[in-house]
């Protein structure tokens, strides 16, 4: 594929805003080199990758992630059983702490199976090794103490001896016999050792090793003998914590070794990751969308907008091309936007193809193209001594010979720069060319003979860029199916022009010219009335489905009061019933506990009979607001069957069943229990008792 239209469209902009949302060095050079995807498919998993990226991006904001620099080639070095150095080792780790970033970042929201999975399930992080060296190496020249016991122990000995040589050497420079012969009252380090500036003629009076001459020769730098042991010392430990040292950094990459494979395939996918995210980040600034991918060769882009333009500035348009037409002849004024419409179907198409997303409606669509050939703007070569129509012909014979089928030409005033009339018949020979080698062709023109062509010829479209009068200013907005006017008359009339001069140069129109800028007049006329109708059609369009959604809002409001009120009543049926078999079974229980009860004998029945019955009269007892006077008792001397008394102890109305028996026991009924009393604790009913009984209606027995 001929890659000269990264530049035209200026895709290559869109890849360098791109690298710089990179994070990592290597894969901002990926994104430099990022190729068109060669299939349909790969092309829709591209673009699928990176819409799941930017929702994720979206939902959960940015992952931790943090650069890296040349990890691989130190993994290689350590596999091949080389010793990683401290700076290598803390690298590794902020691999390891992308790995682990990475994937808890993915995992934040509960998902379906998503095409990034086979990326984030790649990533194998290495929490324990990331920690260990985390915690052992501060920085690329500084291992912590606490890397083992051994190195603690190794630097804990040093300084205590680094402090005793101090105070030697402090009690040298502040003894008032030897500061004398000094340079300085301060101590330095030489070849390792402490040592004290002596001056030169008084060498002999310190004794010592003499480790370093100043360039002057004025100071000599002395070990005391003081502290030569204690040097020596010194130096052995500090072998000792470099050994110990190594031994820790060699352990790390044999750490580090072991994961390979592995750690290669968790690091490819990390950069693959960073890509993606940098192409999300992209459509973020861009509130880009995905479009869909068509098998067939046609795009249609809705409400598309040129990335490159200012956000507040852009006016987005609507191009297709393919379906009902394969050719689309835009024409109007300079600067009104005939150019920015055919590059933004340009580069929206290759941003796509290059797995970006695109600022368009979610509902566009795009195509896979083989080639972009392009010719717009002045690219001739100085070196050429082309001139502007030359190179013209130049880019244009390349494009006839690249021109096919899965193509997309653009090309931006075709035939300008020589006589018009001859510009003219070659732009439209050039078009009918093109259309039979099958490429889908857009191009900008100020011919007249090329509107006239669109307008006679099946599958060509005339389209034009909307140009206000009234404020002599483009309104950049594409109208499809209506060829531009110049209105050259109108603005030199607005511009002062006398009215002689305009109306002098219209009967210099031919009679051609005068027709066709009639006929364009009337397809004005005509797209106003038909712009009209849109938006009529538009509103009642959008009033009808506010109202259907408004109905189908009040519709499920309705279902769902009615499932909620059906509900309740099912748990009342429900709670309802639960208590009716609770009261039958309390009722059965009851009966039950009855019937045993007659079982026993008389006088554990009449024991609670007569708890039952104190019960019931110390409740009536408590509701009674007024005090009844206390019943004066007057036992009965004979009774007979059938008569009415009173239990005197249970204060309770009985209806005698038979005569006293030898022992004076009388058998009773009170209610539905029968029991025996002796005759002495009955007494006759007093006349109020009888007045009430005869007032309460009588009570209903009832079997269960």
């Amino acid at each position: 594929m001929d890659v000269s239209y990264r530049t035209t469209l200026e895709l290559d902009k869109i890849i360098a805003r791109a690298v710089q949302l990179c994070t990592c060095a290597e894969t901002k050079e990926m994104m430099r080199a990022i190729e068109p995807f060669a299939t349909t498919e790969e092309e829709r998993y591209a673009l699928a990758q990176t819409n799941t990226i930017n929702a994720l991006l979206l939902k959960n904001g940015s992952p931790r992630f943090g650069a890296v620099h040349e990890v691989r080639r130190v993994v290689a070095h350590a596999a091949k059983g080389g010793i990683l150095s401290m700076g290598e080792l803390l690298e590794i780790a902020a691999a390891l702490r992308n790995f682990s970033g990475l994937a808890q970042w993915y995992g934040l929201t509960d998902h379906d199976m998503l095409p990034t999975d086979d990326l984030f399930f790649a990533l194998a992080p290495q929490p324990v090794l990331e920690k260990q060296i985390g915690e052992s190496i501060i920085s690329p020249e500084e291992m912590a103490d606490t890397a083992s016991v051994t190195l603690r122990d190794l630097r804990r000995k040093i300084r205590a001896t680094e402090d005793s040589i101090r105070t030697k050497l402090d009690a040298i420079i502040k003894n008032s016999t030897t500061n004398k012969f000094l340079q300085d009252a301060v101590v330095s380090i030489r070849n390792g050792r402490y040592v004290v500036p002596v001056r030169a003629e008084y060498r002999g009076e310190v004794g010592g090793v003499i480790h370093d001459v100043s360039s002057t020769g004025s100071t000599v730098f002395v070990e005391p003998t003081a502290v030569v042991e204690a040097n020596a010392r010194i130096m052995q430990l500090h072998a000792q914590e470099q050994e110990e040292i190594t031994r820790i950094l060699t352990a790390f990459s044999g750490q580090v070794a072991s994961l390979e494979p592995q750690f290669s395939y968790s690091y490819d996918a990390m950069l693959q990751i960073d890509l993606l995210l940098a192409k999300a980040r992209l459509a973020v600034e861009q509130n880009a969308f995905m479009p869909q991918v068509n098998d067939s060769c046609r795009f249609a882009l809705k409400k598309a907008r040129h990335p490159l333009i200012d956000k507040k500035k852009v006016v987005p348009v609507d191009i297709a091309l393919g379906e009902k037409y394969d050719t689309l002849v835009i024409t109007g004024p300079n600067t009104g936007g005939k150019t920015v419409s055919i590059k933004t179907a340009g580069l929206l198409n290759a941003m796509a193809q290059h797995g970006f997303l695109i600022p368009a409606h979610e509902s566009s669509t795009v195509c896979h193209f083989d080639e972009y050939l392009v010719d717009i703007g002045d690219e001739q070569s100085i070196e050429q001594s082309l001139s502007t129509f030359s190179g013209h012909m130049k880019r244009i014979t390349g494009i006839l010979e690249l021109a096919g089928p899965d193509t997309l030409t653009l090309i931006d005033e075709l035939g300008a720069g020589t006589d018009p009339a001859e510009g003219a018949a070659l732009a439209v020979s050039i078009l009918e060319r093109l259309r039979k080698q099958g490429t889908l062709l857009m191009a900008t023109t100020h011919y007249a003979e090329l509107k006239i062509y669109a307008l006679e010829t099946p599958g060509v479209v005339n389209a034009s860029c909307e140009f206000d009068v009234e404020s002599l200013a483009p309104t950049y907005k594409l109208s499809v199916g209506v060829p531009g006017k110049s209105n050259a008359f109108l603005i030199s009339a607005k511009l002062g022009i006398p009215e002689s001069v305009i109306d002098a140069a219209r009967n210099h129109m031919s009679s051609d010219d005068k027709r066709l800028d009639s006929v364009l007049a009337q397809l004005d006329d005509l797209k106003l009335q038909l712009k009209a109708a849109e938006d009529e059609a538009e509103k009642a369009r959008y009033e009808a489905e506010h109202a259907l959604e408004s109905a189908e809002k009040k519709r499920d409001a309705l279902i769902k009061q009615g499932e909620e009120e059906l509900e309740a009543t099912r748990r009342k049926a429900h709670e309802l019933m639960q208590n009716v078999q609770n009261q039958a079974y309390a009722l059965t229980d009851e009966l039950r506990r009855i019937q045993k009860d007659e079982k026993t004998n008389a006088a554990a029945r009449a024991v609670r009979a007569r708890e039952i019955a104190r019960k019931d009269t110390e409740q009536l007892l408590n509701r009674t607001e007024k005090k009844q006077p206390k019943r004066q008792f007057v036992p009965l001397k004979e009774v007979k069957p059938g008569q009415e008394v009173v239990i005197a102890e249970l204060d309770q109305h009985a209806v005698v069943l038979s005569r006293p028996d030898k022992n004076g026991m009388v058998e009773v009924r009170a209610g539905i229990l029968k029991t025996k009393v002796p005759l002495t604790g009955l007494c006759a009913p007093d006349k109020m008792d009888k007045r009430t009984q005869k007032q309460e209606p009588p009570r209903t027995r009832t079997r269960v």
